[in-house]
């Protein structure tokens, strides 16, 4: 194969690979957002309360001090080959309501499009060399709400609409639900979030006028339109809040993530289920200073020696809350202990109280 296929060739067979073992399909959705769950290995799906629970467990949203709130995020991954961002803004009408929007990409942009950067006769034209962008987007519509006869129960959900486009040569489009729960007693908090509760579909399509040629001389398979099928996700979560003195106070999460498409490479797997767990600590003082560190990411990888080993990938964060001000920041894979590259994160968040 020339080199003018190989960068659009190989993204269109990883999405037909995708259409075939879907249980890997809409995986920018797993990530997690907010520099706080980021940097406590995403164990936060009992005691996430601020803006970011529009991701994690919309029942949090119940948390916010204020009527409106804000939030926004940027992360560089993969060490800057790609982006992702996340921002949202929601409305806590009352104590026992609340509404939200969030929008999430994920994208990988300024792709080499080389596929008519040789011509006829074996010549570069570098005049024709284009480039394009691979991105994920996702809309949530998020409402939390409290039991009236349990006040110590609160609710939410979410409705997904799902955006995925490989610059001119293949989109999708997708929806599903998602279901949480969160509970608090004394300085326990329990939260579940069900994922894709219905399951999520997402419906690709494909212009193949774009490459036919191109995957036809070098004897590529042109793919075809078909149906992604997201299974449901549970996660878990329990979260206790500890006091050390009167300035001081530490929180541990530990979470599970249940998956039921098959066996996974997970630190627990059957054919049944596979469950992932990571856990996560937060340092607070005055509930305005933070230090934060987790572990996620727990599995087992052949390294270079052809051995079996046990990875993890660590990470460790700070933020500052100021009044209806707040800004977290986490860096993961400290020490680059795990087979990912390390990622930055840095989130933002804010009230406003209304009139």
């Amino acid at each position: 194969m020339t080199v003018k296929f190989i960068f659009i060739t190989g993204y269109l067979m990883a999405i037909n690979i995708l259409l075939i073992a879907q249980k890997y399909s809409n995986e920018f959705l797993q990530i997690g957002v907010g520099g706080r769950a980021l940097s406590m290995g995403n164990a936060v799906v009992a005691s996430s309360d601020d803006i970011y629970s529009t991701y994690w467990n919309p029942s949090g949203l119940l948390g916010l001090q204020h009527n409106v709130s804000l939030g926004l995020m940027h992360s560089s991954y993969f060490g800057g080959l790609a982006a992702y961002d996340f921002g949202a803004a929601v409305i806590k009408n009352s104590d026992s309501s609340a509404f939200a929007i969030s929008v999430l990409r994920f994208g990988v942009d300024d792709i080499p499009n080389t596929l008519d950067l040789v011509d006829a006769n074996g010549n570069f034209d570098f005049s024709k060399l284009r480039s394009f962008s691979v991105a994920d987007y996702a809309i949530l519509f998020s409402y939390a709400r409290k039991f009236n006869k349990y006040p110590n129960i609160d609710w939410g959900a979410n409705l997904k609409i799902i955006r995925r486009i490989v610059g001119e040569f293949a989109s999708a489009w997708g929806f599903g639900f998602d279901l949480s729960v969160r509970y608090t007693y004394q300085a326990f908090i329990l939260g579940a979030t069900l994922r894709d509760a219905t399951s999520t579909f997402n419906a690709w399509t494909y212009n193949t006028e774009t490459f036919e040629e191109a995957f036809i001389k070098t004897g590529n398979e042109i793919p075809q339109n078909g149906l992604e099928i997201n299974r449901p996700r549970l996660i878990t979560g329990i979260a206790y809040d500890y006091p050390i003195k009167e300035k001081f106070s530490i929180l541990g999460e530990v979470n599970a993530d249940f998956t039921f498409d098959g066996k996974r490479n997970t630190l627990i797997k059957s054919s049944f289920a596979s469950i992932d767990p990571h856990v996560g600590v937060e340092l607070s003082y005055l509930k305005k200073f933070f230090i934060r560190t987790g572990i996620f990411n727990i599995q087992h990888v052949v390294n270079a020696s052809g051995k079996n080993v046990l990875n993890i990938q660590p990470s460790i964060g700070a933020g500052i809350r100021h009044k209806s001000f707040a800004i977290d920041y986490a860096f993961t894979d400290i020490g680059n202990a795990s087979a990912a590259l390390y990622s930055h994160v840095i989130s933002i968040r804010f009230g406003l109280e209304r009139k």
